[in-house]
């Protein structure tokens, strides 16, 4: 072997560094001239103390155990690899380096708090300044910063910034969870005692406002903070700063930040006399280090353009709805009050509409959406931006009176989780192209440290959305980090009878309120079952099988609740079927509230308006039978939960679960599926899952999907699923035979279709499929990403690229493309665990030809559209080329 291992990395997150706990698990990928799985040597030092090298198992490139005694605090660690061969060794990787943080046990630092001020109530309350001062002599050699906080916090010292993440600690369920991150200041610390700490602190997740109503978060009453600067000197000799009694609060130029609603900065406040901080007044668990990448700004946007609307107004247009903030500079003379409100949509004059964006329950008065920011001069040259807030937006109105507006000064900060980019996608249909890059954006904007369902209105990490989406976000980025960390919130928030919260982390805190109304509506199928399909995803995926460890126990408790309630609970019109239930019944869930399949294409009245059966008959669609939908998903949970307990060696589990969905199944046959491949619901989003979760047997599917077609027909060629069976009805239909109609549906560009929303200017992908009507008027959240999964199609189907049924961490896969006239071509590449794949094909007349490059340590196949098969290729370039007659 020529080449070395490469792409070294630790199961942890960190800003300008990694940074791990006590025993960190270690990643490389292959050598790329490798031809079989091979062993390893790994050397390592800490501290630049050589540890004993170690040898791995062959193919042990994945998520090695820490094979070294376990680190203790601010240890700094190297290590390198190289690849083990009967023909030679291969050369040395590079080094990889990083530092395991201050562990739980080893934090002295106290909380501190803001002294005790008025409280001007959720949504409205200032930021504050906690600091300290402290003396540095010369001769620094290193000096980390480990801070946390019960909020939003930035840190500074002597005026610089600690690091770029942002709104840390992130959101977390902070009863159970409580990251911690670590910054390099050595450069920030001058000779002598004029050295200063600030934390400025918010209160962010953690009591500031949540969700569509705007309720306070019910983590805590009182913000907190906890930070320990460690100083090293050229002589050894070692320093530590704490956060005590000793620090002093002040109130800041922000007098207003709140995480939903906005921030208010005043620059022309000067800090009072200190007062000091409240020590230990809250209760935190214990400091933790994250497996996610932080949250950064990721992009800087100048505005497309601006439009003064009248005096002293003007809208911005940044090109693309996001997450983020915008950067406002030139606030014009001093006492210059600059208003900023942000959303999604123009209305018909031009002027910046949010009214599609507010919240009503039945029977009372609607919620106005808001997202604003105010600045106010001090006349200085001041930067306006915004960082213990975050808004959704691609427009910005922009009101000041007495001092003119540059466009150069407005800058969008593109916010969000710092992803790296695992997968790629382009092909000869433009428009596909554009569809691929607004879902792309709109996962983007909702991946804020969680995954969450809208970046405006609600910004919940609905455990659905991203049940629907993580088959496709592990193959645009690396999820794996992000989505350990918001799995450990799931099961933080577990309620104790085994149901999982609707969303996570829970701010309403559910499971400590089961009276409230929303509890009734907690344990959804199709939401809850994020807790088993998310960690399979990740299994398959990335081949960490620790992660199905980790929520073993979530998941059994997730599936013996919904198997308990399937037994014990019957919905009305069965009970009036029988009073007894039937022999099958034990296993259709169906007595306790589900979503169901949610957001459908809307009817409409004569009269041409929407029918929302929702909000016009709440009492009927909330008691309506979804036992189909609850079945179907309970088979697929428990089906999985097999094959996890299979994965963990848990064969006695594995067993009795697989018995326990085969009857799931068959309950589901019985009850919801007739002898001729009809379901009793006959809708197009039944007959998806059904084929899609393989509920129909086999000599019933090809009735069953052309009943789908026959649906999808009858609507216009249209498509009629919603929130729980888009992202597989492409998949389905291609699957069955039925490619043609599947771009048909992919290239519908009336509505409800995708290129719909391009048409009408879409940027993100919409929650409603009329986010935008024909009127120009908008309906919901424009920045809803799980309809975005359609584009897992264009991957697996139109480029053709899927892992082999049975293969984890692509150690085999297939290429089967599924060309269209309309698709002359197309490409992509995925960046496995293995290492690189890369696909290629184009047809020229009657013939297709197709390159795919094979990573080490793997094994694929081809398939041609007809029919014809190559198998076993292996690593290195393979190309041919095949008649296939007309394409599609």
């Amino acid at each position: 072997m020529r080449n070395a291992p490469y792409d070294l990395g630790i199961d942890s997150g960190g800003d300008a560094f990694p940074v791990s706990g006590p025993t960190p698990r270690l990643s490389w990928k292959p050598p790329s001239d490798a031809v079989r799985p091979v062993a390893y040597e790994v050397e390592c030092t800490v501290d630049g103390e050589p540890r004993p090298t170690v040898t791995t198992a062959a193919g042990g490139h994945r998520f090695a155990p820490w094979p070294w005694a376990a680190l203790d605090s601010g240890r700094r660690v190297a290590w390198r690899v190289r690849a083990l061969g009967t023909d030679g060794d291969s050369p040395w990787s590079r080094w990889h380096a990083f530092e395991s943080g201050l562990l739980a046990a080893d934090w002295r630092a106290h909380w501190i708090s803001p002294a005790a001020s008025d409280d001007p109530g959720y949504g409205r309350r200032p930021a504050h300044v906690l600091s300290t001062r402290f003396e540095a002599r010369a001769g620094v050699r290193s000096a980390r910063l480990y801070a946390t906080a019960l909020g939003v916090y930035e840190a500074y010292v002597n005026g610089e910034r600690a690091g770029t993440a942002e709104l840390s600690p992130g959101a977390t369920s902070y009863d159970r969870t409580l990251h911690a991150q670590a910054s390099d200041v050595a450069d920030a610390l001058r000779q002598g005692d004029g050295n200063r700490i600030e934390i400025v602190l918010s209160d962010g997740w953690y009591r500031g406002q949540v969700g569509a109503f705007r309720l306070p978060a019910g983590w805590g009453t009182l913000p907190g903070a906890r930070a320990e600067l460690h100083i090293v000197y050229e002589d050894d000799a070692r320093q530590v700063v704490r956060t005590d009694g000793t620090w002093t609060s002040a109130n800041s130029v922000i007098v207003r930040a709140d995480l939903m609603d906005g921030q208010t900065t005043d620059f022309r406040l000067r800090p009072g006399a200190g007062r000091p901080v409240l020590v230990d007044q809250v209760q935190a668990p214990p400091v933790d280090w994250s497996p996610a990448p932080p949250v950064r700004v990721v992009e800087s946007r100048p505005a497309r353009s601006v439009e003064q609307l009248t005096d002293g107004i003007w809208i911005a247009d940044f090109g693309q709805n996001a997450s983020g903030w915008i950067a406002l500079g030139d606030l014009g003379p001093a006492g210059t009050r600059t208003v900023v409100d942000y959303g999604e949509h123009l209305g018909p004059d031009g002027d910046l509409t949010t009214a599609h964006l507010d919240s009503a329950r039945p029977g009372q008065s609607p919620i106005p959406f808001v997202q604003r920011d105010e600045a106010v001069s001090a006349g200085g040259g001041e930067t306006f931006e915004p960082r213990h807030t975050v808004h959704g937006f691609r427009y910005a109105r922009v009101c000041r009176e007495g001092a003119p507006l540059s466009s150069a000064s407005l800058v969008m900060r593109v916010v969000h989780s710092d992803l790296r980019r695992t997968g790629t996608f382009a092909c000869g249909h433009d428009d596909l192209n554009r569809l691929h890059e607004i879902a792309e954006w709109s996962f983007r904007g909702n991946a804020v440290d969680v995954p969450t369902d809208c970046p405006t209105r609600e910004r919940l990490a609905w455990t659905g959305d991203f049940q629907i989406f993580a088959p496709t976000a592990t193959r645009l980025y690396d999820v794996l980090g992000f989505s350990r960390k918001w799995l450990r919130s799931v099961r933080d928030d577990q309620l104790p009878d085994g149901r999982i919260a609707n969303f996570s982390p829970d701010g309403r805190r559910i499971k400590h309120h089961l009276d409230d109304q929303f509890a009734m509506m907690t344990g959804s199928a199709g939401w809850g079952d994020a807790v088993v399909a998310v960690p399979w995803e990740l299994y398959e995926s990335y081949g960490d099988r620790e992660v199905l460890a980790e929520n073993w126990e979530a998941m059994v408790r997730w599936v013996e609740w919904a198997l308990t309630t399937a037994r014990t609970a019957r919905h009305p019109s069965r009970v009036e079927r029988s009073p007894e239930p039937l022999a099958h019944e034990q296993y259709v869930w169906d007595g306790s509230f589900h979503w169901g399949e949610w957001t459908e294409p809307r009817a409409k009245a004569a009269d041409g308006t929407r029918v929302d059966p929702v909000k016009d008959d709440p009492v009927a669609w909330f008691l309506s039978d979804k036992g189909e939908i609850g079945t179907a998903f309970l088979y697929r949970s428990t089906a999985t939960l097999a094959r996890a307990a299979r994965v963990l060696d848990r064969a006695e589990d594995a067993d009795r679960y697989a018995v326990i969905a085969e009857r799931v199944r068959d309950a589901w046959r019985t009850e919801f599926l007739s002898a001729d491949g009809r379901t009793t619901g006959d809708t197009q989003a039944g007959y998806v899952r059904a084929l899609s979760l393989g509920l129909v047997p086999g000599a019933l599917r090809q009735a069953a999907a052309a009943r789908l077609v026959e649906l999808i027909r009858a609507a216009g060629t249209h498509l009629g699923t919603g929130f729980l069976a888009t992202g597989d009805l492409l998949p389905v239909l291609a699957d069955t035979g039925h490619a043609d109609v599947a771009y048909e549906l992919l290239l519908q560009r009336t509505a409800p279709s995708w290129l719909y929303m391009l048409d009408r200017g879409a940027t993100t992908v919409w929650e409603d499929w009329e986010g935008v009507d024909d009127t120009g008027t908008a309906h919901d959240s424009l920045n809803h990403y799980s309809k975005g999964a359609v584009i897992r199609f264009l991957h697996t189907h139109t480029l053709g690229l899927r892992q082999t049924s049975g293969s984890i961490a692509w150690e085999s896969f297939e290429v089967a493309p599924v060309p269209h006239p309309c698709v002359p071509w197309a490409r992509g590449t995925h960046e496995s665990p293995q290492g690189t794949i890369a696909v290629e094909w184009r047809t020229d007349g009657d013939e297709l030809t197709v390159t795919v490059d094979l990573p080490p340590a793997t094994t694929a196949r081809v398939v041609f559209p007809d029919g014809t098969t190559v198998e076993h290729l292996t690593p290195g370039t393979f190309s041919a080329t095949r008649r296939v007659g007309k394409a599609g």
